[in-house]
């Protein structure tokens, strides 16, 4: 079992626990674009939120994050005031 954890600095924290790294990746890319959609942004902020935040992190989760778990390590990354984490779940 794998355990995604994810802030959004002063504004949401969420967590996810599941067995595919893939997964938990599209869990945080829906839930804090969400998250940002819902935010009141002018769509070129919330363009530049998904761009330069959100996917930097995510994709760091789907290639970083499934070695650093295969080989029993965690995983974080941050970008801007979003911050990920992934470990696994004994």
């Amino acid at each position: 079992m794998i355990k995604v954890t994810w802030a959004l600095v002063a504004e949401h924290m969420d967590e996810w626990i599941g067995d595919d790294i893939a997964q938990g990746a599209a869990v945080i890319e829906a839930r804090v674009g969400a998250v940002v959609d819902a935010s009141g942004m002018k769509p070129e902020t919330r363009e530049h939120w998904r761009t330069d935040l959100l996917a930097p992190v995510v994709d760091s989760l789907r290639t970083e994050g499934t070695v650093a778990l295969a080989r029993g390590q965690s995983w974080s990354k941050a970008a801007g005031p979003l911050l990920a984490f992934a470990s696994s779940v004994r």
